[in-house]
């Protein structure tokens, strides 16, 4: 499933690296989030020289989340797996199949989703760094909450979680941090996450990125957070997000998830005391000691 908007320069790249794709049998369905350059043309192009395994689909512009969900949406539930995929990267050729294969070897009742770290490359795909590493601590609810660790562009899900995911997609997307955050939290709370460390794609870093990943300095990523938290671009998304998570799913939590949320809810309208007590104890955690320092901080401030 993959979005595009204003991909140009770099979308024949992605489309050959899909198309490349060894020992699978898998089709490609685009959808367009209103582009105003060459991409639609090439990608009518891509649908006429394989019409049966690239679908084209051009729509007006949703955004990144809106455009994702709608592909969800339009794409049937007759596969065995389904895969976000960005615009501008490169997919090695085994990254399906590598995939498909972990899934197999877990239970097929749960939701189930395969993620993997990058290898982040520049414009040129000359490599720059791996990202992200293998997390430290669980891939669960109580990280996806306050945290995504999954790369949208590099999941893979199975039929169970497409068929959930698409049939429960929230109305309100303002609330809605990021599609692959979104699913992170809804696996990690009913099945399992499987992180492979083994890079699947070449992930593009360029000045056109819609997305980009985690290419910075450690000082420019902590000046830049700092600069988005005064500005309050990230003030309450975590909060807003976990309650509408609890009102979409809460008779599916188990009753432990449901008061650990409500807690996590709850404690934020409490004195600034009783924050700090919750903040220091709380079972939400993100995988670095910094961030999870700064979590706390953020919650006690009343700015998850």
């Amino acid at each position: 499933m993959l979005s595009t908007y204003n991909g140009a320069p770099y979308i024949d790249e992605q489309i050959e690296s899909l198309l490349s794709q060894h020992d699978v049998d898998f089709r490609i369905h685009i959808r367009d989030d209103g582009s105003s350059d060459g991409t639609v043309q090439k990608l009518i192009e891509y649908g006429n020289v394989y019409p049966d395994q690239i679908q084209v689909n051009v729509g007006k512009n949703l955004g990144v989340i809106g455009s994702f969900f709608e592909l969800m949406r339009q794409t049937k539930p007759v596969y065995d797996f389904y895969a976000f995929c960005d615009q501008d990267d490169v997919w090695k050729p085994d990254k399906l199949i590598r995939a498909a294969k972990k899934l197999k070897l877990r239970q097929s009742n749960i939701p189930l989703m395969y993620c993997s770290s990058t290898q982040m490359v520049d414009q040129d795909l000359n490599n720059l760094n791996v990202w992200p590493t293998l997390p430290s601590k669980p891939l669960s609810m109580y990280n996806a909450v306050v945290e995504n660790r999954c790369v949208g562009c590099t999941m893979i899900l199975n039929q169970i979680t497409f068929e959930r995911v698409r049939g429960n997609i929230p109305a309100d997307l303002t609330k809605v941090i990021m599609h692959d955050w979104w699913i992170y939290l809804f696996v990690s709370a009913f099945g399992e996450v499987i992180f492979d460390e083994e890079p699947t794609i070449l992930y593009r870093q360029h000045q056109g990125n819609v997305l980009g990943g985690s290419n910075e300095s450690w000082i420019m990523k902590w000046k830049n957070r700092w600069v988005r938290f005064m500005k309050g671009n990230n003030h309450f998304i975590l909060s807003k997000q976990a309650q509408l998570f609890m009102h979409l799913y809460k008779d599916q939590l188990s009753a432990q998830q449901q008061k650990d949320l409500q807690q996590f809810l709850y404690q934020l309208n409490a004195s600034w005391i009783n924050r700090i007590i919750y903040a220091i104890k709380m079972p939400f955690y993100r995988q670095s000691t910094l961030d999870n320092a700064v979590l706390k901080l953020i919650y006690v401030l009343k700015k998850v």
